[in-house]
């Protein structure tokens, strides 16, 4: 059975940071995409960051210079660092796996980040 599992949300005030861990299990996610997302209040769920199984990232305009993803492929394990935290990022975080040779995806069950002015 294929599972991501998020951890490390929480309160946090602005101008702070948080790291996000995801353990996915299930599966070899070597080969696949690994990615953020996020849904903040009232919106649609919104694209945060990825990496690539070569390490290769690429980020959402809004969080560059400040979010840093990473991964240990050997552990299964993706992350992200967040720093200077801004209210309007208060959200529930989603660990997403991509697998690209038959377009499926991964979810987590999402991990909530509040961040307080």
């Amino acid at each position: 059975q294929v599972q991501l599992v998020e951890s490390g949300g929480g309160l946090v005030q602005a101008g702070g940071s948080l790291r996000l861990s995801c353990a996915a299990s299930g599966r070899d996610f070597s080969n696949n995409v690994m990615g953020w997302f996020r849904r903040a209040p009232g919106k649609q769920r919104e694209f945060v960051a990825r990496i690539t199984s070569r390490g290769s990232t690429s980020y959402a305009d809004s969080v560059k210079g400040r979010f840093t993803i990473s991964r240990d492929i050997a552990k299964n394990t993706v992350s992200l660092q967040m720093d200077s935290l801004k209210p309007e990022k208060t959200a529930v975080y989603y660990c997403n796996a991509y697998e690209p040779s038959d377009d499926s995806n991964y979810w987590g069950q999402g991990t909530q980040v509040t961040v307080s002015s």
